[in-house]
């Protein structure tokens, strides 16, 4: 019999992610026993304030500017782009204009644009470090590409450029790359690019076509002590940008990002054109306006990145004086810790008895770790303290036992 539905959507559908589902869990604990009783660790929604500008810019765009609820131009605003644009080349000399730049919904309908306008056949393949954030494969595979997991570095979650090597073949169109990275807090460093650089360059000559880097953004300012993150379009020219303002500006809920095609890339106008036509395709067009102006009026302006540091050493450092053993991390806002247990999830189900919502690392593409996202209210953390230790304590207990 004919189905009658799309039966992959149903089946993305009726199965939320692990994120989703652990979230859902938490909402369904706090109605039970109160919010302040369930410390969900789960989602990385930031509870640092957004800026003041911001929320003074909404309220006076809303009295004073009648259009600012009306449609833009299909890739943004004119007026958006050109700030994007002048801002990013102040920050990195990028060479970039209005027609670069293409406004999104968030970093996620950033990639599925991107990863649309790039994948041409069903052989193409698109590759991701793991741990890797899960709707990389998503958004990969709905765009009708094969996804190819590249294993992690567990000594330093950079790029296991062995495994690259033996994942990278004729069929490559696309690598994403995401520093600072989800789950880990990782940053790439220069010498990892420089050489992730040297291998795709060597690798589009060897193949005949170019292999695209996709770099993801979202926590580009979430970074501590100085650490640098070393701008791609800058060392890569076939790299597209997708960076999203919902962890910059604690804008989350608001959806609002952008795509930027580095004009030095040989295709960089075809790819541009693909870009739009994705989107019209997919219907990602017309970014929310009032959120597009929002944000262009106040360029080069940040949530607290120092109440995230803060929260960061508070829980690494009691996290580690446990007995856990926690990867550290120079930006994001998740602790990536090995699970004691051998069984990442059976670690997350007990952890549950203690009302800690953690999120097991498989779906990530690497596994016996948990992540914990930290951007939670402070007191949250030190109210969840006693609770870790007493988790850990108590799997001390049974295996001396």
């Amino acid at each position: 019999m004919k189905s009658e539905i799309n039966e992959k959507n149903a089946a993305l559908g009726s199965e939320r992610s692990v994120i989703r589902e652990i979230f859902e869990y938490g909402n369904m604990r706090a109605a039970k026993i109160g919010r302040e009783n369930v410390f969900d660790f789960s989602l990385g929604n930031p509870a640092v304030p957004t800026p003041d500008c911001i929320n003074e810019s909404i309220a006076r765009l809303c009295r004073e500017n009648a259009d600012v609820h009306g449609y833009t131009s299909a890739q943004g605003a004119l007026s958006v782009r050109e700030k994007i644009a002048e801002t990013i080349n102040a920050r990195f000399s990028a060479g970039a204009s209005a027609d670069d730049i293409y406004m999104t919904c968030g970093a996620a309908a950033s990639l599925t644009i991107t990863l649309n306008a790039l994948v041409c056949s069903p052989q193409d393949e698109v590759a991701a470090f793991a741990p890797y954030f899960p709707e990389y494969r998503v958004f990969a595979e709905s765009a009708g590409a094969v996804f190819r997991a590249v294993d992690a570095d567990k000594d330093s979650f950079q790029i296991s450029f062995a495994s690259l090597e033996k994942t990278l073949n004729e069929n490559t169109k696309a690598v994403i790359i995401n520093s600072p990275n989800n789950p880990t807090g990782a940053v790439l460093t220069e010498k990892t690019l420089v050489r992730l650089c040297a291998l795709l360059k060597e690798k589009s000559t060897e193949y005949g076509h170019h292999i695209y880097i996709i770099s993801d953004e979202p926590y580009r300012e979430l970074v501590y002590d100085n650490t640098d993150v070393p701008y791609m379009p800058a060392m890569y020219d076939d790299c597209i940008v997708c960076y999203s303002f919902s962890k910059s500006l604690s804008l989350a809920g608001e959806r609002i990002g952008y795509i930027f095609v580095n004009p030095k890339a040989e295709y960089a106008k075809r790819i541009y054109a693909a870009v739009c036509g994705a989107g019209r395709a997919l219907g990602y067009v017309c970014a929310p306006s009032l959120m597009q102006y929002a944000v262009a009026e106040n360029m080069g302006d940040f949530a607290d990145i120092a109440a995230y540091k803060r929260r960061r050493d508070l829980l690494y450092n009691a996290l580690c004086d446990y007995g856990y053993d926690c990867v550290f991390p120079d930006g994001a806002f998740y602790l990536f810790v090995r699970s004691p247990l051998d069984d990442a999830k059976e670690f997350c189900e007990l952890a549950k008895k203690y009302e800690l919502l953690l999120v097991p690392s498989d779906s990530f593409g690497c596994g016996g770790y948990v992540r914990i996202s930290y951007c939670v209210p402070e007191e949250t953390i030190k109210r969840s303290l006693p609770l870790f230790k007493k988790l850990i304590d108590s799997i001390k207990r049974e295996q001396i036992l």
